[in-house]
């Protein structure tokens, strides 16, 4: 069953209604703070999976739109992004990011372990390790064809992408149980009466933090940033192409979130600051269409399909994950709710992607109140820097003996 460009579009939103449905509907989804589209879109991809499994009908979405809005999603991210608030939040920024690529290590050591326990090849624990989780599918996929062209490993791009599918999954699902878990430690420090953290008294949140807020904008405005979107998709992507083979080879996103943030940062020079609200609400409107149709079409099948040394390695980072965020993170952001916010988007992209980190925060700031600070460093984080760091990490353990 092909579904089009269209369908596929109208399938997503309906994905993103039937989840807002759920999290009203179902207490446990509002207190575990599981986000909106991850909600819908598990139960798509179940009824998909059933009529996979059952009715031995395989559902084909046109993903084409899925790029482009998860490019648009990044490339707001880049035009939110204030140097001058980064500087102030660089500290912070600096110490996170410390955390965020300890683990890295640790997913790797761990991954490598275990395949070796198994008596696997090492590199399936490279592959579920940082290369398919903190890096995502496109990650994932590029290194698994690396394996299997210049390591011999076989079927390492369809391990790869397995590894990613239950990465984004959990990432989404852990997110808001640890911060409810961690809510318990700092008790009455919730971020709607905590100054630090932003709280009710602040006129003007950041762009993502309230995804449900209304966003009083212009067409004029809304124009002249999707204007701005558009030439950091365009020149992001030239960019890309250009250091493409190089040593300082990215990913297209990474490409177009600088893009974002040098335009942003230029206006803001010449008195000509963005449109905050159109940023907002474009930017909210494709992160939760990018993350209907990232898991709509998962394909859990291939999750099922796992050998036994893959799945136990997942399943093994996923409790590093939760032990991680809960003993490491947290406490070294500060065990505060800035650091809850912080650990809730840490989950996200540890085992998910970045969208999914977002989603994970706006889920927790909309129920227990604003966090500038972890709107201001997980993006940044997430979105540019774990490339980087997690290029050199896979670069460094593939140089241990164990591999040649």
């Amino acid at each position: 069953m092909n579904v089009k460009v269209y369908g596929t579009l109208v399938v997503a939103s309906l994905v993103l209604l039937i989840g807002q449905w759920l999290v009203a509907a179902v207490p446990i989804l509002r207190k575990w703070t599981i986000p909106e589209p991850v909600a819908g879109g598990i139960v798509a991809a179940l009824i998909v999976f059933g009529l996979h499994s059952f009715a031995h009908t395989d559902v084909v979405f046109d993903t084409s739109l899925q790029a482009p809005l998860m490019q648009a999603f990044f490339a707001t991210i880049g035009l939110n992004a204030n140097l001058a608030n980064l500087k102030q939040g660089g500290p912070v920024l600096v110490r996170f990011l410390a955390v965020v690529v300890a683990l890295l290590v640790l997913q790797n050591v761990l991954g490598i372990a275990l395949a070796m326990a198994f008596g696997v090849d090492p590199l399936f624990g490279l592959l579920g390790g940082s290369v398919s989780l903190a890096g995502g599918h496109g990650t994932g996929a590029a290194w698994g064809a690396v394996f299997t062209e210049h390591h011999g490993l076989q079927s390492a791009t369809e391990a790869a992408i397995a590894c990613a599918t239950f990465g984004l999954v959990m990432g989404g699902i852990l997110g808001g149980p640890v911060a409810q878990h961690l809510m318990k430690r700092i008790g009455a420090q919730a971020g709607a009466d905590t100054p630090g953290a932003g709280g009710a008294a602040t006129p003007d949140p950041y762009a993502f933090e309230e995804p449900k807020a209304e966003q009083p904008t212009t067409p004029g405005a809304f124009i002249n940033t999707l204007t701005l979107i558009a030439i950091s998709l365009a020149v992001g992507e030239a960019l890309s192409g250009l250091i493409a083979g190089t040593a300082f080879e990215l990913p297209t996103f990474v490409c177009v979130l600088f893009v974002g943030v040098l335009l942003a940062n230029g206006l803001a020079l010449i008195g000509r600051p963005v449109a905050e609200h159109a940023v907002a609400l474009i930017g909210n409107v494709s992160l939760a269409l990018f993350l209907a149709m990232a898991l709509m079409t998962l394909r859990l099948w291939d999750l099922a399909a796992l050998a036994l040394p893959v799945f136990t390695i997942l399943a093994a980072q996923t409790l590093l994950m939760v032990v991680y965020a809960i003993f490491v993170t947290f406490r070294a952001m500060g065990a505060n709710y800035d650091a809850v916010v912080l650990t809730a988007g840490h989950c996200g992209f540890g085992l998910g992607a970045t969208p999914t980190a977002i989603a994970n925060m706006q889920a927790v700031t909309a129920r227990f109140g604003h966090s500038h600070l972890a709107f201001l460093v997980v993006p940044m984080v997430a979105a540019f820097f774990i490339d980087i760091a997690n290029a050199i990490t896979i670069k460094l353990f593939l140089m241990l003996p164990i591999f040649h």
